[in-house]
């Protein structure tokens, strides 16, 4: 009944790197004039390859610059409203205070770029991969965003992250159940057994308000399960006997994370 973690992973499908590669500039006239003077308002740059490009300041208002490539760009205070980004490939790229208003962003990848002070007011985001990006403003995303990014990141052992995307989720939505039940798990993994436990409590409380048995069920499952590690530390309890306990709430977390996901649409 539960979802394979990977259907999580596959949340974090990335570019193939065929797509990094684009063809020759449809235009170089326009090429041209934009490396030497930095402007080039309404130019045709489709596919240009323009890896580690120093654009810092340009002026590209309404450009199209659909599927090119400006990994690892600089385009610190770029001038990019209205431009046509649709497909390209940004990733790692400078974007700091860029205007990006207006812009179409459609498919485009934009992992780890840094997006600290840019303008994203009217862009259009759909399919468009952000995972990873710093500085992006907190509620470009919807709850659910940032708790699927989170997912991906505690199936890679990153729980900090994974942390940080459920605190903006909670934010978002603060009577989101399924968020404190997966970022109390976060917690147990960081060794945060108290917090692990407030966040188990919450979710519990949470599921009673919605009617929900099953993730009722589960978090209070979660909550005994960590009580019963305590508990087995504090005690003289025999090595066997604290291994067994682990053990089997180990394999209940392993179930559990099959199911987050649902837990979310509870």
């Amino acid at each position: 009944m539960h979802k394979s973690l990977s259907f999580l992973a596959a949340l974090a499908v990335v570019v193939p790197l065929g797509l990094a590669a684009p063809a020759q500039a449809e235009n170089l006239t326009h090429l041209r004039q934009l490396m030497s003077t930095r402007a080039c308002q309404q130019c045709d740059l489709r596919r240009s390859g323009l890896v580690y490009g120093d654009l810092e300041g340009a002026d590209l208002s309404n450009a199209d610059l659909s599927e090119a490539n400006l990994s690892r760009a600089n385009l610190r205070n770029a001038n990019l409203r209205g431009a046509n980004l649709r497909g390209a490939v940004l990733t790692s790229a400078d974007l700091t205070g860029a205007d990006l208003s207006g812009a179409n962003l459609q498919g485009a990848d934009l992992r780890e770029a840094y997006l600290s002070d840019a303008n994203l007011v009217g862009a259009r985001l759909e399919g468009t991969q952000l995972h990873g990006a710093f500085g992006l403003p907190q509620r470009i995303l919807p709850a659910e965003g940032y708790y699927r990014w989170a997912l991906v990141e505690g199936q890679r052992g990153n729980y900090q992250g994974a942390i940080q995307y459920l605190n903006h989720a909670i934010e978002l939505e603060p009577e989101l159940a399924g968020a404190y039940l997966a970022r109390g798990i976060m917690r147990f993994r960081t060794n945060d057994w108290e917090g692990a436990i407030e966040d188990g409590n919450r979710a519990e409380r949470l599921y009673v308000t919605l009617g929900s048995n099953r993730g009722q069920q589960t978090a209070a499952q979660f909550v005994s399960g960590i009580q019963d590690l305590q508990e087995a530390q504090s005690e003289a309890i025999a090595q066997e006997e604290r291994d067994r306990r682990n053990g089997r709430f180990m394999s209940f977390l392993g179930s559990v994370a099959g199911l987050l996901m649902q837990f979310f649409l509870l």
